[in-house]
């Protein structure tokens, strides 16, 4: 297992020593993943105390559909600078360019985890419709039609003001092409905490508009890490994202309490997509049990 050890590193940053149950977390999250065949990462980032946990966290992933997260920042950045308003019409259209020639493609029904999209080709929806069906049930056709709005350029630019300095956002969804070339959009679990941390303390862009992304975020379909062993009544507010072999999942957790506090897992080279997703949801249980004991 020794590539499952690389760049493993616990810290905190209030530069304290660890302690004991910090190695048992540790030590427990090791034991967790080592059973399954892949690569993984962990980024965590207690917001009361400013501690962190950090394995794997600079490794670049596919970033599949996290990168629709930073896809909708972008948005709202543009609508707050006047570019774009979220009751602009948008017509449907299934017809994309490459980035790699200009050449067109299409994507199909059948791939995309929200359908119902396609049934509405030639008609026009508002671009807020589109931000939220790209975020809730992470529709592939919804972010290309965003994407063919705010360029990845920005979107990737608006990144690093929020000081992620890896991701890359290059294009939309199913670009076979640039698959091929292997232009991809890219992750690591570090950038994305980044990200999530700055919305919770609603300084991306403003306030409001960090909240009313949060809201979106909130109402999240796709279920099966972070939040799927938590307690009821702890609300997360995140993104999935999965391909062949991959399985992410990012986003902030809310305590009723209003504790709070960052998770990224993010995986890859997976050869058993079910059970390393049980696998990632109980390192989410395990890091949520340190988190009430440490932070209580």
């Amino acid at each position: 297992m020794k590539q499952f050890l690389v760049g493993l590193f616990f810290c905190c940053t209030m530069g304290h020593s660890f302690s004991q149950n910090k190695m048992q977390l540790l030590q427990s999250i090791q034991t967790e993943l080592a059973k399954q065949k892949g690569f993984f990462a962990v980024a965590f980032k207690n917001l009361q105390n400013e501690e962190t946990l950090l394995w794997n966290e600079h490794e670049l992933f596919h970033a599949a559909s996290t990168m629709k997260t930073p896809v909708m920042i972008e948005v709202f950045k543009q609508v707050a600078n006047g570019k774009l308003n979220l009751e602009d019409s948008v017509l449907i259209k299934n017809e994309f360019k490459s980035i790699v020639d200009g050449s067109l493609y299409s994507l199909n029904a059948s791939d995309d985890s929200q359908q119902e999209l396609y049934k509405l080709i030639g008609t026009k929806v508002p671009l807020s419709e589109l931000v939220y069906q790209m975020i809730i049930l992470s529709s592939n056709f919804a972010t290309n039609l965003i994407m063919e709005m705010v360029d990845g350029k920005k979107v990737t630019q608006t990144m690093r003001d929020l000081g992620a300095k890896d991701i890359m956002v290059l294009r939309g969804v199913e670009d076979n092409k640039a698959f091929a070339q292997n232009l991809n959009n890219t992750t690591t679990a570090y950038d994305l905490m980044v990200i999530y941390e700055q919305l919770a303390k609603r300084k991306v862009i403003n306030s409001k508009a960090s909240q009313d992304m949060i809201n979106t975020l909130f109402d999240q379909k796709h279920n099966t890490i972070i939040p799927a062993l938590l307690p009821k009544d702890v609300r997360v507010a995140h993104k999935t994202g999965s391909i062949t072999g991959v399985h992410h999942d990012s986003g902030i957790v809310y305590l009723p309490d209003g504790r709070k506090y960052v998770l990224v897992i993010l995986s890859k080279n997976l050869e058993n997509d079910e059970e390393a997703t049980k696998a990632m949801a109980r390192i989410s249980e395990m890091i949520y049990q340190y988190f009430i004991v440490k932070s209580g």
